[in-house]
């Protein structure tokens, strides 16, 4: 997990320990724990760098401000971009208060440690023409129907029901024929009922079909060539394919379809927390930032609902 950086038996022992329950416990995705095992393992050998040997759990969680500094200096100085060290500093921040509940430590220095500024980066949802090629397209991509049918009921799932590609290749055969409201299970284990359009439901009847493969209720909706589970990497080629004959822009991909959801369901007068709830978001702002409506039609969203509010 960490090599052979300079870490101490201890650390290492509740690291270990600290990522297994986030997985077993918080359903964290496998990416998930693979960047907090990264950036939590950075932060311990860097402090064992930087005092000169390795230290056991006390000496980690209770890091001054004057070490916090250094690291995220050093952090900053290797490439690492602001986003990226923000996300770091929280992996650690959360390490940290997890081994101060257990060992009964104060970490107040560490938890109050606020991470660099930086601009998020707003999602670029495709136009609702610009989606209704992508579909049309992306079904041309794969040489054989069954496959190309395949592909477009995946984006029809993506753009209409806003689904993640993890969510929609995670369906299995239990969910056909798709009923009118869909249980997804999303990040963290949570749920959420999605509506499900008709085009939707007849994308993936369609699909079902002419697939070759027996789909079992506890087995993949989605195949690949062979049968087995279909990789999200062939979603996203078909989609660069389908992209560029198009002449859309590179971030013309899976996961802006589900902007795409968000942004044109908000631009018709759609509530935004219930596109939150949609999309599974915990924080509304996260919701506001996969929208890309202007600030005179938001206002007109605002006035519809509160039209007594000027």
């Amino acid at each position: 997990m960490t090599g052979g950086l300079a870490i101490s038996a201890e650390a290492r022992a509740a690291l270990t320990n600290w990522l297994a329950q986030l997985s077993a416990l918080k359903g964290a995705s496998a990416n998930t724990i693979t960047a907090y095992s990264r950036d939590v393992a950075r932060y311990l050998a860097f402090l064992a760098d930087h005092r000169g040997g390795a230290e056991g759990l006390h000496a980690v969680v209770q890091t001054g401000q004057s070490d916090l500094r250094a690291w995220m200096a050093h952090e900053r100085g290797r490439g690492l971009e602001a986003r990226s060290l923000a996300r770091a500093l929280s992996a650690v921040k959360s390490f940290a208060a997890w081994v101060a509940d257990r060992e009964g430590l104060e970490a107040t220095t560490l938890l109050s440690a606020r991470g660099p500024k930086y601009r998020r980066k707003l999602p670029r949802p495709l136009s609702v023409e610009g989606a209704a090629e992508m579909i049309d397209t992306v079904a041309l991509q794969a040489r054989d129907d069954w496959q190309q049918a395949r592909d477009q009921a995946v984006v029809v799932l993506l753009y209409g029901c806003g689904l993640r590609i993890g969510e929609a290749l995670g369906l299995t055969g239990a969910a056909h024929p798709l009923p009118q409201v869909l249980r997804i299970t999303g990040k963290g284990g949570k749920t959420r009922l999605v509506p499900v359009l008709p085009a939707a439901a007849e994308a993936v009847a369609r699909y079902v079909e002419a697939c070759p493969y027996d789909l079992p209720r506890d087995g993949p909706l989605f195949r690949g060539a062979r049968g087995a589970a279909l990789n999200p990497r062939l979603i996203q080629l078909a989609m660069e394919k389908a992209r560029l004959q198009l002449g859309l822009p590179a971030t013309a991909t899976p996961h802006a379809m589900r902007h795409s959801f968000a942004t044109h369901l908000l631009s018709a007068g759609g509530d935004l927390r219930a596109i939150q709830e949609l999309l599974g978001h915990a924080s509304l702002s996260t919701t506001q930032a996969y929208t890309a409506v202007d600030a005179a039609r938001l206002m007109e969203v605002y006035d519809r609902a509160h039209p007594r509010a000027h």
